[in-house]
């Protein structure tokens, strides 16, 4: 009768002790820190492979909307994009009745659809072993475990299936851009004298608009090498205005400058240094946010995905207009036509000048982050601490949005119009974004 009685009281204990791990292991598993630092190992891999700040923003959109549609199952407030992103028509859903960690399964989808765009996949390994490690002494069961992450795996898959048919990977075939005699066109800048990047991104399936050239901007200014022009006043203002530069202007250049592409030479070495993109600074931006407003994690899954795609269709409605104009940057200009010992403060990028990315992608993810937080939200941003600078303070997340932009003129690497046009271009785009995708259901 003992025997009996101490074995009643054993299984007692023991299904208390699942209980109490389970409550606890649930509590546990929705810090949404898995999900901003399986970001920032994203983006650390990002720098780290140098990829360019179009195809930045792809990986930045595909591992967002795999961790977004992984976690929703987890709170009925949200919709799935399936149907509303262009080519995306469904998402595997999870089994009805079974037990699920959406956290987990969303940062897997995350990770998976991450390290299968980038280069580096073994580095990323290294954080993968450790963040999976970390949800299981979070004490959550084996079968949820299992079951969370194969959940992860079918909403990975899916998403990459559905990057697959983008025309990215055949785009990595086509031909170089061709440099023109025309003085008005883009040519190689020092020192690296790099080819045009991403001449083809055009052709790169849109996310939401319903086509590249949705946003067609205004032409810009008719080059001419006329001092009395317009063309010649607006290049003689950049030159101008990088020689009279103020030590808070110049720190603006620099705060923005987000150029993986700088290269430095020593005699005749050349190297890298390796920094993160805009698209990159604005991913990070959103984080600094959704950590002091304490979003919850299907909140910052839908901040991440709201944000990155503003940004990849800013990018590619930015890079049909670079490649139509195909204008000679500033740097180019002046040397030929106003000092030929002048030097921007920026480096100059490898491809077209008109419009200015910058201003395109931060334009659009200002009215993404502004929609999901508010008109006049204060933030302090410390994206570029990592890297040498200061954190900057905001008013708002369309006067960071501001500042980027007139940073490309401090910079030396923009006319004016290519800052105020591409912020336009990028509003009106990001404002399309908001309306046509739906995240939230109404309130019932």
């Amino acid at each position: 009768m003992k025997r009996v009685l101490f074995a009643c009281v054993c299984a007692l204990v023991v299904i208390s002790c699942t209980s109490s791990n389970n409550t606890e292991y649930r509590a546990k598993v929705k810090d949404a820190q898995f999900l901003h630092r399986s970001m920032k190992a994203i983006t650390d891999r990002i720098v780290h492979d140098i990829f360019s700040p179009p195809v930045a923003s792809r990986i930045y959109t595909y591992s967002s909307v795999a961790a977004y549609e992984a976690i929703i199952p987890s709170d009925s407030r949200f919709k799935s994009l399936a149907g509303q992103l262009n080519g995306l028509d469904s998402i595997p859903q999870p089994d009805p009745g079974k037990e699920y960690c959406f956290e987990l399964a969303s940062t897997q989808a995350i990770l998976k659809v991450g390290r299968t765009l980038i280069f580096s996949e073994s580095d990323l390994d290294v954080f993968i072993e450790q963040v999976m490690n970390e949800f299981k002494e979070t004490g959550i069961p084996s079968d949820v475990f299992e079951r969370s992450i194969e959940y992860g795996n079918q909403v990975a898959d899916r998403v990459l299936a559905w990057s697959s048919k983008d025309n990215y990977k055949q785009s990595r075939s086509f031909p170089k851009y061709t440099i023109e005699s025309n003085p008005a066109t883009w040519q190689p800048t020092p020192p690296a004298y790099m080819d045009a990047v991403e001449p083809h991104w055009k052709t790169i399936r849109t996310f939401v608009m319903d086509s590249s050239a949705q946003f067609k901007p205004v032409p810009p200014t008719p080059f001419s090498t006329d001092k009395s022009s317009q063309f010649y006043k607006e290049a003689y203002e950049v030159f101008k205005v990088g020689k009279e530069l103020t030590e808070e202007q110049r720190a603006i250049a620099s705060f923005w400058d987000c150029n993986p592409f700088a290269m430095n030479v020593r005699g005749h070495v050349m190297f890298a240094t390796k920094k993160i993109s805009p698209g990159g600074h604005w991913i990070n931006i959103t984080r600094q946010v959704c950590e002091a407003s304490k979003s919850s994690f299907p909140e910052v899954a839908e901040a991440y995905v709201r944000v990155s795609l503003s940004l990849v269709d800013g990018f590619i409605s930015c890079w049909d207009e670079k490649y139509r104009s195909k204008l000679v940057r500033p740097e180019t200009y002046i040397n030929k036509y106003i000092d030929e010992n002048w030097v921007p403060v920026l480096q100059t990028p490898p491809f077209p000048e008109y419009t200015s990315g910058h201003s395109v992608i931060s334009a659009s993810a200002s009215v993404a982050l502004t929609k999901l937080f508010g008109n006049d939200y204060a933030f302090t941003d410390s994206t570029e601490t990592e890297f040498g600078m200061p954190p900057r303070s905001f008013k708002s997340f369309y006067h960071a949005a501001d500042e980027a932009g007139i940073s490309r003129m401090y910079g030396g690497i923009h006319y004016r119009p290519a800052v105020e046009v591409g912020g336009k271009q990028g509003k009106a785009l990001g404002e399309l974004v908001a309306q046509k995708i739906v995240t939230r259901l109404p309130a019932q």
